[in-house]
């Protein structure tokens, strides 16, 4: 098949199509942008706020590294990589996971609390300021509809 007639078939976005996608991703590197800024600012990179935030919501304030990287949407490996400069940092630690030979468990430590303690205010303020008191509550509803339609498996 010639690149002439592959390139036919590719359903090309419409110029309201595209302007809403721009528009999204606009969006996307504003906000992520401003909090990651804000974090970097108080020491922690937003995968950091990530992943102690996540510990300290679950049971024993443990998570297989497995289900923390999915979660992320970050493979194992990445994910170890940087749970690796974590602990050195002394905000989690890494024990076998018992329910996978292979796998580890991340768990919070006292300082990764502490550390998520101090910087929930910083980080919520954040999130203010570079999205939700740039919205009316109809647009927040909006966007909350519109992430349930594109979470799920894509319709095909």
């Amino acid at each position: 098949m010639s690149k002439k007639s592959s390139a036919q078939a590719v359903r090309w976005l419409t110029p309201d199509e595209e302007r809403a996608w721009r528009a999204f991703r606009r969006v996307m590197v504003a906000v992520q942008a401003g909090t990651a800024r804000d974090l970097a600012e108080i020491g922690l990179s937003e995968a950091d706020y990530e992943v102690l935030s996540t510990l300290s919501e679950r049971p024993d304030r443990t998570s297989p590294l497995h289900e923390q990287a999915d979660k992320m949407g970050w493979s194992r490996s990445r994910l170890s990589r940087h749970a690796t400069r974590m602990e050195a940092r002394g905000l989690l630690r890494r024990a076998p996971d018992p329910a996978d030979g292979r796998g580890c468990l991340l768990i919070l430590t006292e300082h990764g609390l502490d550390t998520l303690d101090g910087a929930a205010p910083t980080h919520v303020e954040s999130v203010r300021r570079h999205f939700i008191e740039r919205l009316a509550a109809e647009d927040l509803a909006a966007i909350e509809q519109i992430a349930r339609r594109v979470e799920g498996p894509p319709d095909r």
